[in-house]
């Protein structure tokens, strides 16, 4: 299975200029774990996680050593966790250095990948500009779906993807990104948040009508942090 069956897309970013206490919100808000920041071109310049957030002057969190070990921190280390704790942009706190992945990067490469440097997501760029982001929840949103395979009739579990999230793209009533798609042998698993039963009922809808689907299976979630029945 490649990284473009499971990964949650359209992206959600920030600028280098969006404040700290923006993404914070955003982070809270869309229940993520982390956001790419682009510039004005699109291209991605880095990522921001919660672990970039851990360590802030506001909430008395920012690290302090005992005054020996000061003493033996290099300085430029020191003003390093002095801008990532008091910065008040996405530039001052990115991680810069991003690991990522193209949308064809195997699953088990990703897997290995977030493993071995100990992070919980990888964005999937496509000429420098983020298309996607894989995370452990979507690795295990793939392997409760099975095994990626073309379906009966010649339509690929990738076409019957395609197509759904195309059809939503201009839904109003929806915002996919909250919402994971993953396809295999025909079958559409639906992950993310709704507002409401209808919701749900609606994306069920919509993913039956699409050519080649064999049946819709429904692991959405209901929004608990709003009243919104919209």
């Amino acid at each position: 299975m490649k990284a473009r069956s499971v990964m949650t897309s359209p992206v959600i970013s920030v600028g280098p200029d969006t404040p700290i206490s923006e993404i914070a919100a955003l982070l809270i808000e869309r229940r993520i774990s982390g956001v790419p920041v682009v510039d004005g071109g699109g291209r991605l310049v880095g990522i921001v996680s919660e672990g970039d957030l851990l360590r802030r002057a506001e909430i008395a969190t920012e690290p302090r050593r005992p005054h020996w070990l000061e003493l033996l921190t290099d300085r430029s280390i020191q003003a390093a966790d002095f801008v990532r704790s008091h910065g008040l942009t996405a530039a001052d706190v990115m991680t810069r250095d991003v690991v990522t992945a193209d949308p064809e990067t195997d699953l088990a490469q990703i897997a290995e990948t977030l493993e071995r440097r100990c992070i919980k997501r990888v964005p999937i760029v496509e000429n420098g500009t983020p298309v996607g982001i894989v995370s452990r929840a979507n690795l295990l949103h793939g392997l409760v779906a099975g095994r990626h395979a073309p379906v009966a009739g010649g339509v690929s579990d990738d076409a019957i993807r395609d197509a759904l999230n195309e059809e939503l793209r201009d839904e109003g009533w929806i915002d996919l990104t909250r919402m994971n798609i993953v396809v295999t042998d025909g079958v559409v698993h639906l992950w993310g948040i709704v507002k409401s039963d209808e919701q749900a009922r609606a994306l069920e809808v919509a993913a039956r009508n699409v050519a080649g689907v064999q049946r819709v299976e429904n692991h959405l979630a209901p929004d608990l942090f709003t009243n919104d029945s919209g």
